[in-house]
């Protein structure tokens, strides 16, 4: 299969959810939208466009992160490998889903403020000095 890396920009529409494989590795899994917005230049109105939908899975380290920082409603830009998975419902319809196995995800900061909790110690020379301790 060939798999094509993308960044989508858009607003998280599930809470996400964390399970664990059969093997019990944990995976965080949500889904996102995206449309684009278009102000018309007769009327001056903004409309929207088609809407791509998308779910965004989560692997190792991210599933920490995005567990503890996204919701439902925010603003997110994820990073990863595209694939189209297809199934088939109990009704036996075909269906297929985009997913996006995320390799990077983070808040939209043109719609939102952020603020970062950093869980690593400084590294060695990235201290403040007594000046900037002192002007602090």
């Amino acid at each position: 299969m060939y798999e094509t890396s993308a960044t989508v920009v858009g607003t998280v529409i599930t809470n996400p959810v964390k399970r664990q494989t059969t093997n019990g590795e944990e995976v965080l899994s949500f889904r996102m939208a995206s449309n684009a917005r278009r102000k018309d230049a007769v009327t001056g109105e903004w409309t929207d466009g088609a809407t791509l939908y998308l779910t965004v899975t989560c692997w190792r380290r991210l599933v920490t992160g995005v567990g503890a920082s996204i919701m439902k409603g925010d603003p997110v830009m994820a990073t990863g490998e595209l694939r189209t998975n297809e199934y088939t419902t109990k009704e036996g319809i075909a269906r297929s889903d985009l997913e996006m196995r995320a390799t990077a995800v983070g808040p939209d900061l043109a719609r939102c403020i952020a603020k970062i909790e950093r869980h690593s110690k400084p590294v060695s020379g990235d201290e403040p000095t007594e000046t900037e301790t002192a002007a602090a």
